[in-house]
């Protein structure tokens, strides 16, 4: 039997005064891939960001492994959607897929035999190899992307985040990306990763509907309802999604 990944009851995550996630009680299994869906503002990267203890609980509980997000923080590893590289900061490919060694080695200790593999295997599973020597401000938007997946793998971890790890990229990174995820189920890492794609969601092993707060959470089928979108997205948003329901009717979580 599988254990959780993430238990959260009556979670609170604010922003100063604005309280970017409402109370919330939800689990997430170790079952492969989640999906965190919900149109913008919604609380996704929020929710993402107090996983791996960037953003403190304001109220409620979180655990992540067992543990509190802080405490799980060096199993974790997390790649934004996108990271701004100041203009002519000389940072190659190779250079940056290497930091993600940094939470072993820290900033000075030298490379073994070890990380090295750990970057080469990262930088081929992401199709980068052959531009490693290029500097990041030299490659297109889906380029980068793999760049920063690639140094998000290239980390030890138990569990990869991912946010938006999809959205307005060219179809060969969109398809090496969706790769590697299945790649990590199958390679007994959990995958949690945000999303505004029914497909993405539905092809998940489990799902978070989140909109101000977690509005439903299990298998795809129980949460990716008519009832359940309408309340997430709002009524009327929903026609361009005829066919997509099998059921609805259906509504519930576990």
């Amino acid at each position: 039997m599988s254990s959780d990944l993430v238990r959260a009851r009556d979670l609170v995550l604010s922003y100063g005064n604005h309280v970017a996630l409402r109370s919330s009680s939800f689990v997430v299994p170790e079952v492969g891939a989640t999906a965190v869906i919900g149109p913008n503002g919604s609380g996704k990267s929020t929710l993402l960001s107090a996983l791996v203890g960037l953003v403190d609980v304001s109220k409620g509980s979180l655990e992540v492994l067992g543990t509190s997000p802080e405490k799980a923080q060096r199993r974790i590893s997390y790649v934004l959607q996108s990271t701004p590289v100041a203009p002519g900061v000389p940072i190659t490919v190779s250079e940056a897929v290497a930091m993600g060694r940094y939470p072993r080695t820290g900033l000075w200790r030298r490379f073994t035999r070890r990380d090295h593999a750990a970057v080469a295997a990262a930088m081929k599973r992401m199709d980068i190899t052959d531009l490693a020597g290029r500097h990041l401000s030299e490659l297109s938007g889906g380029q980068r992307q793999r760049v920063l997946v690639a140094q998000g793998i290239a980390q030890d971890h138990d569990v990869l985040l991912l946010d938006e790890p999809l959205t307005g990229l060219d179809v060969n990174s969109a398809r090496t990306i969706d790769s590697l995820i299945h790649g990590e189920r199958a390679d007994g890492c959990s995958v949690i990763l945000t999303t505004h794609d029914l497909d993405e969601a539905r092809a998940a092993d489990w799902v978070l509907l989140v909109s101000g707060e977690v509005v439903a959470y299990g298998p795809p089928d129980k949460v990716c309802t008519r009832r359940n979108l309408e309340v997430a997205f709002g009524l009327g948003s929903l026609h361009d999604w005829e066919g997509f329901l099998d059921d609805p009717h259906e509504h519930g979580q576990p």
